[in-house]
């Protein structure tokens, strides 16, 4: 069923509160709830994240049920898994779906999620102006990096993610990330 709005979005979210849903080309996609581990791995990106912007007023954080409206033709309305937004684009708070793509996003894969289709919404933000995506892989305990037009980056445990374009300072140690198993 195509031809949907943003109205039809909002009543099935109020019929459906416990679904995260995107409309993309007038279709609304429902996602289930994500997998425990890609959960707290996206909630540790966000922690860490949170710690390093908030004190120093740098934008906000926002996890993974802030719904964006993009600026393309179709005014989607997607979602991620994390993403910064700088104080400067956002300076007030809003309870809408903001009109904007944020600066930097995460994308963590869960067991259901397919790495090319996660791989194409980072480049479609990146399209829009969004200047970091990054695809996070728990099963592989990888990261790619990806900037738009430039070869993407591939990162493991024992290196560090750094964006000093738009967080300088901030660093993330890959391994940081990755649930903990305890004995």
């Amino acid at each position: 069923m195509s031809g949907l709005t943003v109205k039809d979005l909002e009543k099935l979210q109020v019929e459906y509160p416990d679904y995260r849903m995107e409309l993309i080309n007038g279709e609304i996609i429902v996602m289930s709830p994500s997998g425990l581990e890609s959960d707290e791995v996206a909630a540790a990106i966000v922690a860490y994240l949170w710690h390093w912007v908030r004190p120093r007023k740098l934008g906000r954080v926002i996890a993974s049920s802030g719904g964006f409206r993009l600026p393309n033709s179709d005014r989607d309305i997607r979602t991620l898994d994390a993403s910064f937004i700088r104080a400067e684009k956002l300076p007030r708070p809003t309870e809408d779906y903001i009109e904007l793509v944020p600066d930097l996003i995460f994308e963590v894969k869960s067991q259901s999620d397919k790495s090319q289709k996660l791989r194409q919404k980072i480049q479609d933000f990146l399209e829009l102006g969004t200047i970091v995506g990054v695809l996070v892989d728990p099963r592989s305990r990888t990261m790619e990096i990806y900037r738009f037009m430039r070869e993407k980056i591939v990162l493991r445990d024992g290196d560090v993610l750094e964006v000093a374009e738009i967080l300088p300072g901030w660093k993330l140690p890959v391994a940081e990330v990755w649930a903990p198993e305890f004995e």
